[in-house]
């Protein structure tokens, strides 16, 4: 079992075997930094790869995409190192108080960001009990699912400008709606539907028309989020 010479509370999400990669902005910094994150404390990765401890170039900018485009060997060796750097066992960050004191901050002194520049996503219409429920408003609920859903992947493009980080606001869509009795008029919606989903950053790019076999699918996920 791997140990970290951080204190890592007992039931946190992110002990040294579970070391997420976000974009965060330090207390009083005006760009933003690729980070992990290591029980309450956020790690600055591209002022470890400028201090040469990490042997890589993809930390420079203020996204992720340059990591992930990198692939997966990258990402593994990068995993590795640091869980290396983060061991009760390893010395070379572990006593070096200065560059502790510069490179860790406590998360709720942090402000996250998105982590990547997204250019368009395919949002997949997965759920058998969404779409069941869906096809029940729109149809008889004895033919809510389609036969074809079964065998057809449905995929289609969202509009990547609507995402954000955790914690922004979001404005009511407006739209026309039609009361009982009267004419449709245009307002703020009146409902709005919440959704958890599961989302996935890939990389490195395909060209355009190649297809990813599913025993080929690991080497281009490179992350999960949750996703509303």
């Amino acid at each position: 079992m791997m140990r970290s010479f951080i204190p890592v509370p007992e039931n946190s999400d992110f002990p040294i075997e579970n070391l997420p990669y976000g974009v965060f902005l330090p207390p009083g910094a005006s760009k933003p930094r690729a980070g992990t994150a290591i029980g309450t404390q956020v790690l600055d990765l591209k002022g470890l790869e400028e201090c040469g401890l990490l042997g890589t170039s993809v930390f420079g900018g203020t996204t992720l995409n340059a990591f992930m485009a990198a692939g997966r060997p990258v990402w593994s060796t990068v995993r590795s190192r640091l869980q290396e750097l983060l061991s009760e066992e390893n010395a070379e960050f572990r006593d070096n108080g200065s560059l502790r004191r510069s490179l860790l901050f406590d998360q709720h002194t942090v402000q996250m960001v998105l982590p990547a520049d997204i250019g368009d996503y395919t949002d997949f219409y997965s759920s058998k009990e969404h779409a069941t429920n869906v096809g029940s408003l729109f149809r008889d609920p004895e033919n809510a699912l389609l036969p074809n859903w079964l065998h057809l992947p449905v995929g289609y493009h969202g509009r990547a400008s609507s995402i954000v980080v955790s914690g922004a606001d979001v404005k009511r869509p407006k739209g026309q709606s039609k009361p009982v009795d009267g004419v449709p008029g245009f307002g703020p919606s009146r409902l709005l539907d919440f959704e958890l989903e599961v989302g996935f950053f890939t990389g490195p790019a395909t060209a355009m028309g190649e297809a990813v076999s599913i025993d080929k699918a690991a080497d281009h996920i490179f992350g999960f989020v949750l996703v509303n």
